[in-house]
Parts: structure tokens; sequence; C-alpha cells
């Protein structure tokens, strides 16, 4: 007997009418996930496993005043952001993005080498060296925007900025990494384009 996955916005709502199961799903799809982003943000692994903790808490704590959530992910990243904020002001620290933000850039794995060439993984590496260099609030939205494929609206609310902020923070990033790895510059050439 197999079990179908099922859909983010029937989870929710399953986890709104009180079911278990349906939290513990949600828990298990985006735990990773959401380690992974909060670590980009402050790279502190208590502190973050501590706000995914206390978010997946308040779900269930507060699971029948739960609002409609068009995107559980998007949801869930504004939340942990806001979540790990909080805890990171009591601490004294500051949100930063780690080198550590980009750990597939440098993936070495068996099924990476099979798919791609020497070329590649030299260009992935150079790629990976720029955006450790990119100012934090960049990094953090070239990570929202490319590789956890958020829309500019959804990365103004996860961030509390504004649309134009945001793209012009993206814009700045691009421009920052087309003029310091030249080697990059016809494909980030091509992204200024498809983001103007």
């Amino acid at each position: 007997m197999t079990t179908e996955r099922q859909p983010d916005p029937i989870l929710w709502n399953a986890l709104k009418q009180g079911d278990r199961r349906a939290f513990a799903e949600l828990y298990e799809r985006y735990y990773r996930i959401l380690y992974n982003y909060g670590y980009k943000l402050l790279p502190d692994a208590a502190l973050v496993e501590d706000a995914i903790q206390d978010l997946f808490v308040d779900l269930w704590r507060i699971q029948q005043n739960l609002a409609e959530a068009e995107s559980v992910k998007f949801y869930l990243f504004r939340s942990l952001r806001r979540k790990i904020h909080r805890l990171s002001e009591k601490e004294n620290r500051f949100l930063s993005v780690d080198q550590a933000a980009f750990p597939f850039l440098t993936d070495t794995t068996p099924e990476h080498q099979f798919t791609a060439g020497e070329q590649e993984q030299q260009l992935t590496q150079q790629l990976a060296h720029a955006l450790k260099q990119l100012p934090d609030r960049q990094s953090e939205v070239v990570t929202l925007r490319f590789y956890e494929n958020f829309k500019t609206a959804e990365i103004a609310a996860i961030m509390g900025i504004t649309d134009k902020s945001v793209r012009n923070t993206l814009h700045k990033a691009m421009t920052h990494l087309r003029e310091n790895a030249r080697y990059l510059a016809p494909f980030l050439g091509l992204l200024l384009l498809l983001l103007s």
C-alpha cells in the first residue's frame, strides 16, 4: 500500500483542523529546507534549531487561528526569518549570510560529477566564491530568488522591504557579480535582462 504525497494546501487545512499527521508531515517536509535557510541568515545551529522548533510549536498552538496560506513554503520562510531575527536580537547577534549559504554550489557528490564536466565544476566554484563576496542583504535576495524560487513580492514580504527594494538589491547583486566576476558576465547579463 502506497501513500500519495499530499499537496501543501491540503496538509495546511488538515493542520488547521488539528490533524497531527498533517503537522508531522509539514515538519518533516520543511525542516531541512528551513534549517538551510535559517543557517544562511545566522550560522548558529542551535539558534536556528530553536527558531524552527518555536515556529512549529506556535503553528500547533494557534492551528485553529491560522490564516489561509497560498504558499506554505512562503509562510514558513517569512515566519522563520522573523523568529531568527527576534532570537538573534535577544542574543545580540546580527543576521548575516555565511559562506555556507551556498553549499550546493561546491557539491562534489558522484551524481554531480557525473552530470557536470570539469568546466562546469570550475565555474560553479568560481560562482560560489563570487557569491561569498556579496553584501549580506544582496546574498539573501539572490538566495531567495534563484535558489528558493520566491517571487519579488514574496521576497519583499519575507524580508520586510518593498518590492522596489528587492528589485534594486537584486540588480545591485547582479551588477556586483558581473563587475567582480568577469567570467560570469555572459550569464549575468542575461539574468539582468530578464530582471529588467
